[in-house]
């Protein structure tokens, strides 16, 4: 992948448009979790160091498109960046709602533009609407990593019409991470798959299969992989249907079976847990974790490994009775001298509940883009930078 960075550029006199991804969660006002926020700010430091006319743009939530609604406005993420910006980089951060007419910079400000969809016209990257936004910059920063597959007007579309586009620090780390746990990995390599459904992973599953030394699966997903194998799962979740791709999987890669879990004949956050062979689980049973024996084998892998890929927690970690597979497995990650990249929501909320935050060595901001590299998709955003450094060798 060749693109043009943030830093191969001089932004002297330029105004600056950085698409971030700060699509953080907020509740009654409040932002519950930073990430995203804290990944973006190194770009929006450096070009703010680097230009006096910064503007930077995401979209937050799900809202009717073309419909403003207070709810989904950038402004809890104004407000936090004030807090990190004023003083040491900016003399003030402001929202601004109507702007694709055209924004007026006061001296020493960070200009932050409404949620991108409440612009009718961005999610279907409508020629018209990216104009407008290139119309704003001299020089586009694409940095959201979180929207990278997306093919949309703020995202996409504006690089065809800017006269220069380059990625951001968050954007170029993503991919250089993601690069180096798939394309080539240290080895042994494994690749930790968890979640409900096989169905909704099918093509993450497939394609590490080919690359990882050791696959390992766990929730809903490896209730199918027994059931493939002829084990009885009780009334665990798993899909029939998909068996026949369980069973392809199992002899193309080494997938490590479950010997021993933890049931519960009730899904609730007071089920008592019983802990039990896998030939022992009885109709109404449903497995909720991974038992000790399996665990155990499991950390024996990743002892070994060089490169650590984790998607998806092993259990129903939300639940106190069942959360020991996700916590002896995030535990013997954080400890281990491997490589270790981890994402996806509901992933990002265990290594917070165990507080290993720090002793990953990548924590992706992306959820569905996350997948989707891992899939072997090619993203909109990364072709368009690219074609953007062709055009500038040519």
């Amino acid at each position: 992948m060749t693109m043009i960075k943030i830093t191969d550029l001089d932004l002297t006199g330029k105004r600056v448009l950085i698409r971030s991804d700060l699509n953080v969660p907020v509740k009654n006002g409040v932002i519950t979790s930073n990430r995203k926020i804290h990944a973006s700010l190194p770009t929006i430091k450096l070009a703010l160091k680097k230009s006096k006319h910064v503007m930077v743009t995401s979209h937050l939530g799900r809202p009717i498109e073309g419909e403003y609604n207070a709810q989904f406005s950038l402004q809890p993420v104004v407000e936090y960046l004030k807090k990190q910006l004023i003083n040491r980089y900016v003399k003030e951060v402001r929202l601004v709602k109507d702007y694709l007419e055209g924004v007026n910079f006061m001296e020493g400000e960070l200009l932050v533009l409404e949620n991108v969809r409440f612009n009718k016209g961005e999610k279907k990257d409508d020629e018209i609407l990216s104009k407008k936004y290139a119309m704003l910059c001299d020089v586009f920063i694409m940095d959201a990593f979180g929207s990278a597959h997306r093919t949309q007007a703020s995202t996409h579309g504006i690089g065809k019409f800017v006269s220069s586009a380059c990625s951001g620090l968050l954007l170029q780390k993503e991919l250089e991470a993601l690069g180096k746990a798939l394309c080539n990995p240290m080895r042994p390599m494994v690749a930790i798959v968890g979640g409900s459904k096989v169905s909704t992973k099918l093509i993450v599953l497939d394609s590490l299969s080919k690359v990882a030394d050791y696959l390992i699966v766990g929730g809903g997903i490896a209730n199918t992989f027994l059931a493939a194998q002829g084990k009885k799962v009780g009334k665990s979740l798993y899909e029939e249907e998909l068996i026949p791709t369980a069973k392809r999987l199992l002899e193309n890669c080494d997938i490590p079976i479950l010997t021993d879990v933890r049931v519960s004949t009730e899904f609730s956050e007071t089920a008592p847990v019983t802990m039990k062979a896998i030939i022992d689980i009885k109709d109404d049973e449903q497995i909720l974790d991974l038992g000790d024996e399996s665990i155990t084998r499991i950390l024996d892998i990743l002892n070994c490994a060089k490169t650590i890929l984790w998607n998806g927690p092993i259990g129903v970690f939300e639940f106190p009775n069942f959360r020991k597979g996700t916590e002896m497995i995030s535990h013997a990650i954080a400890k281990s001298n491997a490589f270790s990249i981890v994402g996806g929501g509901d992933t990002l909320m265990a290594i917070d509940l165990f507080d290993i935050s720090d002793q990953i060595s990548y924590i992706s901001t992306g959820g569905g883009a996350f997948l989707e590299f891992i899939e072997g998709k090619t993203f909109p955003s990364v072709k368009m930078l690219e074609k953007h450094a062709l055009n500038n060798i040519n």
